[in-house]
């Protein structure tokens, strides 16, 4: 690998800037500086973070927390940290778009919960990161900010809806960040700019504050980082039971990075592939991903194909009534207002009419599917430890294309269909994480999802610490624009 030009506080990964703040051999005003220094200079390569604040109060609540260090008191692991919160989850103060023209000025007046715990640990929220409008798409542009591009070829999209996340962690813009994901959107970026990212067992992460609180159960906040460690730290900000959200998990505040070393001798992990071909993928894809498992092999993992006894169209059907259904919640009466539709992309307009045709028997057979899917997915359980799945199907495309028309020589009917390959953890309410993997002969990125039982959260972190471990892509393989010539 080449040296980093990059100044070498911002190389540090988040755990080790965390130690380093705390043993005071950093000051908070010292890491805000040289974050804000590399975030002038490097942003504009990708465009990954929007709504900057001011540099003066930045540096002036660096100066209090350094203070508090002064005094003997730290408010948590990210205490001085500097962060930038996805601009889908509402920061108290701090303009919230949600990358749409309809809320271009919204200024919330209280923070998410995931946010509100972020700021508790000490963080420095420096912005927020961007996103594609509504968090429709895995290709993060909008109108109001433009598009996020890939940190390791600017001519490529760094996917979405947690582009901007992605693209700032691998510009070394962050140390840590925040996203969320419902068509895995804290793992396509993840697979795409060669960071890890982790979509959390449903109710891990509570969600809201939320008007709507017992329906929503496909999107969760969640961590990413350069580092397992530096995720599984974020985890354990983000985690733990909250009395607004009442689906979310009961157990307590945990510190998830503890144990993450684990004998994998004899674990059973599946491999999915392509669905025995239900999936079309674009050239290199399989090959990189199934090159990738003599990584597992390798770590003592017993590895063998498997397959869902479960009709993936029934499964595509399942995920379009509960997505249109959803979507239209949200953004229902925006559709309603004539002057206020047209501001919304066409995406996100066909999304709302798909559930405008909704019935009560469709939404009710779509549970049922779903419940369904959770079963095939636990008979798999019973046989294997772990399962694998490739991150996307496609490499990261042409940043001017909204999204890709064909994969694998196929068309693609809608606009997301081309990441059909997440929806899978996703229904069934199932921890999953990206893993870089490698790159293809272009020099872009791809990642492999690692899918655990319900709740087995942990122990995807140690797999994936593990293969970390053996392989070390993101420390081996930085983006080009930030090594020496």
């Amino acid at each position: 690998m080449k040296p980093l030009v990059i100044d070498p506080i911002v190389a540090l990964g988040a755990e080790a800037l965390s130690q380093a703040i705390h043993a005071r051999q950093l000051s908070c005003r010292e890491v805000m500086q040289a974050y804000l220094v590399h975030i002038e200079r490097c942003n504009p390569r990708v465009n990954a973070l929007v709504s900057l604040r001011p540099a003066a109060a930045l540096l002036a609540e660096a100066d209090q927390r350094d203070r508090e260090l002064a005094r003997g008191h730290s408010r948590g692991w990210m205490h001085g940290m500097p962060q930038a919160i996805k601009d889908l989850a509402a920061t108290a103060g701090l303009r919230t778009t949600l990358g749409s023209p309809l809320f271009a000025d919204q200024v919330p007046q209280h923070d998410a919960i995931s946010v509100a715990r972020v700021r508790a640990s000490g963080a420095l929220i420096v912005g927020k990161s961007n996103v594609p409008e509504f968090g429709l798409g895995s290709q993060s542009y909008n109108t109001l900010f433009g598009t996020t591009t890939n940190a390791y070829d600017p001519t490529r999209v760094a996917g979405g809806s947690s582009g901007g996340a992605a693209a700032a962690l691998a510009m070394r813009l962050l140390p840590v960040a925040d996203g969320s994901d419902m068509m895995g959107s804290l793992r396509n970026p993840a697979a795409f700019n060669n960071v890890f990212g982790l979509r959390p067992s449903q109710g891990r992460v509570p969600h809201g504050p939320a008007p709507e609180l017992f329906v929503q159960q496909l999107a969760t906040e969640g961590p990413m980082g350069r580092s397992v460690t530096d995720v599984a730290r974020l985890l354990s900000v983000q985690a733990g039971a909250d009395a607004r959200a009442p689906l979310a998990l009961s157990e307590g505040r945990r510190d998830f990075a503890a144990g993450l070393q684990r004998d994998l001798r004899g674990v059973r992990v599946g491999w999915l592939g392509d669905y025995n071909g239900y999936l079309p993928m674009d050239d290199g894809v399989m090959s990189l991903c199934e090159s990738a498992l003599a990584d597992f092999a390798e770590l003592g993992c017993r590895v063998e194909a498997c397959q869902p006894a479960f009709d993936l169209a029934r499964l595509w059907q399942c995920w379009l009534t509960h997505r249109h259904f959803l979507v239209h919640g949200n953004l229902s009466a925006a559709y309603a207002d004539p002057a206020r539709r047209t501001l919304l992309k066409p995406e996100a307009q066909w999304e709302v009419e798909g559930g405008l045709q909704l019935s009560a028997a469709a939404l009710y057979q779509a549970s049922l599917d779903r419940s369904d899917w959770y079963r095939a997915m636990a008979e798999l359980f019973e046989h294997h430890d772990f399962l694998l799945l490739p991150s996307a199907q496609v490499f990261p495309f042409d940043a001017g294309l909204p999204w890709p028309q064909r994969v694998g020589g196929r068309p693609m009917d809608t606009y997301h269909r081309w990441m059909e390959v997440v929806i899978g953890p996703t229904l069934a309410g199932l921890p999953s994480m990206s893993v870089p993997i490698g790159f293809n002969p272009g020099g872009l990125p791809m990642g492999l999802q690692i899918i655990g039982p319900a709740q087995a959260d942990h122990a995807v972190l140690q797999l994936a610490y593990a293969h970390e471990q053996l392989t070390g892509w993101v420390q081996r393989c930085p983006p080009p624009s930030l090594q020496a010539p």
